[in-house]
């Protein structure tokens, strides 16, 4: 894949992160997007191409502007020649019951977890399809295949963008273009750390135990996923072995829908 150019988005931390981390050990040129402080984003840009020896690139696009969508892929075709590889992975969260979910944050959730893939792909598709390659992964989640209370956007988003997945799968399945969706359980990220402890010190439990019981609500298997192993399969995803895998959804969920 040395060579290749990807655009994450929501890539400054976490599992956005992870997968750039690891398409960028494989030579892949990565363009980086996400909210941060901006010495620690030149920082990653800068690690990623000394360690790894590609280039990087930064855009600090709002994923709920269509304008801004298009611009960042636009900078990236200009900088790096190509967008071979689109990873859809920003994503924010509200929770609350339906009918006490505010107007907008429904919005606000569908605008990035949903309608922003719809605008990154519309915008890089027709490059990959006249240079016979893409490589186009949605990050899901477990929530894009079961429901659970109070998280009634993300859930629609999530379940929408799978739905994305295998209409661009279908769309663009004799084009060299392939579409796959991710969908991950439970991940070990700074945030989720943060959920931990704070369920910790509120319960007065151990981190441990706080940990196996977040787990233990919705995973059969009590182990965290992490990003590099969501990265390892981004990776997968988009090399020559995965040329006939299109359309399909990868659970990584500690057998969460398997119940």
């Amino acid at each position: 894949m040395r060579g290749r150019s990807a655009i994450v988005t929501g890539s400054t931390s976490g599992i956005g992160l992870g997968i750039a981390t690891a398409l960028a050990a494989e030579g892949v040129n990565i363009m980086l997007n996400g909210f941060g402080d901006a010495g620690e984003i030149k920082k990653l840009r800068q690690d990623l191409a000394d360690t790894h020896g590609v280039r990087t690139a930064y855009s600090p696009a709002d994923m709920s502007k269509p304008a801004e969508i298009h611009k960042l892929v636009r900078t990236a075709e200009t900088e790096f020649g190509a967008v071979d590889i689109l990873v859809n992975n920003a994503g924010i969260q509200f929770v609350a019951n339906i009918e006490d979910f505010p107007d907008d944050q429904w919005d606000a959730v569908i605008a990035i977890n949903l309608s922003a893939a719809f605008h990154t792909i519309k915008a890089a598709l027709p490059g990959m399809k006249r240079r016979r390659f893409g490589r186009i992964i949605n990050i899901a989640s477990a929530h894009g295949l079961v429901a659970s209370v109070g998280k009634v956007a993300y859930v629609a988003a999530k379940h929408g963008l799978i739905g994305i997945t295998k209409t661009v799968a279908l769309e663009a399945a004799n084009d060299g273009v392939t579409a796959n969706a991710i969908c991950p359980g439970w991940v070990l990220t700074p945030l989720v750390e943060k959920q931990i402890a704070a369920r910790a010190k509120a319960e007065g439990t151990s981190l441990e135990r706080a940990s196996s019981e977040l787990l233990g609500e919705k995973q059969p298997l009590l182990q965290f996923t992490t990003p590099a192993k969501l990265g390892a399969l981004a990776v997968f995803l988009c090399s020559e072995m995965a040329s006939t895998t299109t359309g399909a959804s990868f659970s990584m969920d500690g057998g969460w829908v398997a119940q």
